[in-house]
């Protein structure tokens, strides 16, 4: 089916998923969520061919993204178990008032209608967004990336299937069937079909949507992450929260790329961080060192691009800084807005860096990796919005709303 033909579909089902009762698309979910698990063997074997066409040609931390096992697709199921289980958001009053002469003016929460989402080689990136679009009531077009088009057609059917078993079109949820350069254009510029796109991947995808679309964009996805360690920090503590940041899944957005370290604390934090990412694990760090870091530990020379490059791998960028401020003028002129943190026991020094970062998300004394759907109460997330407008952060169920203005009267003219 061609891209047109699907978006074309996908339309025509929105007034339907509009109009439904919270009842009926829990219901949906529930049935979506239980196809899924009856369809693992299929998915499975879908996963097999595309992890094994990948494998020479992406990395290995690349491939653990694509790899899906009999618990993932589980806890994608659970996932959209979670997601049924959360408040509708969809006829929320947000604001009402009446005037003097008794026109009563009220905002309630609609959905946006068609939601189109590009994305990479994540497959649960695919039931995530199916089950967010179907609670808050838009239809989801879904454009997966080539490396897990099987995995994700695999899933797709199972989800459509869980529509029909509870009665609905399953047209609800829609994958497109090109995955070359064509379909992304044609979703960036079908204005009359698509109300919003959110790409999910690198900075050369999200550039491509920001530059070429003609349909309203979120901006998402792109983390580079900055943790800075203060004078003030507890070291243990703060090596903690870098190795988690870094070490404990690297090919997501919020992973850590870059660590700052105050000079006053880098000679006694630098070689125990070095102890800690590089010696005695099976999975070892790169560490890009500036000059400063370089005289305190050994290490690769940082590269021009470094500091401005998300590695989604075992590679951790240290700069060192002369002080808060620093650290802050830093990640001003090469973060993301993503996810930033501090580790300091100094609390002026926290509202300091809390107030003058401009991220979606920043931390104190906390990992990067809490930047997340479900970490945050959401279910799970359809992206990590970088920008500011409508929506910011994890993007759930709400940030998946519009709102309309329905204004009652008794014969008012003006």
């Amino acid at each position: 089916m061609t891209t047109l033909e699907i978006l074309q579909r996908a339309k025509a089902a929105t007034a339907t998923l509009a109009m439904l009762t919270t009842e009926k698309k829990n219901a949906a979910l529930l049935a979506m969520a239980d196809a899924l698990e009856a369809a693992i063997p299929a998915i499975l074997e879908a996963n097999e061919v595309d992890m094994a066409l990948a494998k020479d040609s992406i990395s290995s931390v690349m491939l653990d993204r694509l790899a899906l096992t009999e618990s993932r697709i589980e806890a994608m199921a659970e996932g959209i178990r979670q997601v049924a289980a959360l408040p509708d958001p969809v006829g929320r009053v947000l604001e009402e008032s009446t005037r003097a002469d008794g026109l009563c003016i009220c905002k309630v929460s609609v959905p946006v209608g068609v939601v189109a989402i590009i994305y990479e080689s994540r497959p649960n990136v695919t039931s995530d967004a199916a089950a967010l679009a179907v609670k808050s009531g838009n239809v989801c077009v879904l454009r997966g990336g080539k490396e897990a088009y099987r995995s994700a057609a695999a899933i797709v059917t199972a989800l459509r299937q869980g529509l029909a078993d509870a009665g609905l079109t399953p047209n609800m949820v829609n994958l497109i069937e090109d995955t070359t350069r064509q379909s992304a254009n044609e979703l960036m510029r079908a204005d009359a079909y698509v109300d919003m796109l959110i790409p999910r991947g690198g900075a050369g995808l999200i550039r491509a949507c920001v530059e070429n679309a003609t349909v309203p964009c979120i901006q998402t996805g792109t983390g580079i992450c900055h943790i800075y360690v203060d004078k003030a920090a507890d070291i243990d503590r703060a090596l903690a929260i870098v190795d988690n940041a870094k070490m404990s899944r690297p090919s997501v957005c919020n992973a850590c790329e870059v660590c700052l370290v105050h000079e006053a604390i880098a000679p006694t934090f630098l070689p125990r961080l070095k102890a800690r990412l590089c010696e005695g694990r099976e999975q070892t760090a790169e560490l890009r060192l500036d000059e400063k870091a370089a005289a305190v530990i050994q290490g690769t020379p940082a590269g021009e691009q470094d500091f401005d490059t998300e590695f989604l791998d075992y590679i951790l960028a240290i700069r060192v800084v002369a002080d808060v401020e620093e650290a802050i003028a830093h990640i001003a002129a090469h973060s993301t807005h993503h996810s930033e943190a501090i580790i300091t026991a100094d609390e002026a020094t926290a509202a300091r860096f809390t107030a003058a970062v401009d991220s979606a998300a920043v931390y104190v004394n906390a990992s990067t990796r809490f930047t997340d759907g479900g970490e945050f109460g959401l279910g799970c997330e359809m992206g990590i919005s970088t920008q500011k407008l409508h929506a910011r952060g994890p993007m759930g169920l709400a940030e998946l709303t519009t709102y309309k203005y329905i204004i009652t009267g008794e014969g008012h003219i003006r």
